[in-house]
């Protein structure tokens, strides 16, 4: 039997346990806890979604990205549009009329610039606990959109 080498100085043993034997890499060549985080970046969910063809639950957490990232779109566009068609339609107009009614359609202006940030934040913070709990190898399923994935993965 062999002695090993005497430790360098400056180097230490590797310390952390390695991968269980037989633990399959995703198909993007990553841990599957640690692609599924990465997938909720969208773009990177998409390519996920499409080059894994086993890993259900990298697939899972890749479609959810993908249709969480269409909602957020979506929601962000419609606050956007409103918030400057109050802010072209009443701004102008609203601060001409002055007093009271200038007031009023100024705070509804300013509402929604808020709600559109407050709401933008929201949908951001969600994405990263997504990611977060995909790291921890969990299935956290986001509401109605988390459904939707599982059925769209199980096809």
């Amino acid at each position: 039997m062999q002695n090993p080498p005497p430790v360098q100085p400056g180097y230490e043993a590797p310390t952390g346990n390695p991968p269980p034997p037989g633990t399959p890499k995703s198909g993007v060549g990553l841990e599957p806890n640690i692609a599924a985080a990465l997938s909720y970046i969208w773009i990177v969910g998409v390519i996920s979604y499409l080059l894994e063809k086993e890993n259900r639950f990298l697939r899972f957490h890749a479609m959810q990205s993908i249709l969480f990232g269409i909602a957020n779109s979506l929601i962000m566009m419609v606050l956007a549009v409103v918030a400057l068609v109050l802010t072209f339609a009443f701004g102008i107009g609203g601060a001409m009329a002055g007093g009271t009614l200038g007031s009023i359609v100024s705070l509804l202006i300013w509402l929604m610039w808020m709600l559109f940030w407050v709401i933008g934040l929201a949908l951001f913070a969600i994405l990263i606990f997504s990611a977060v709990k995909a790291y921890q190898g969990q299935k956290f399923k986001l509401p109605i959109i988390g459904n939707m994935a599982e059925k769209i993965v199980n096809k």
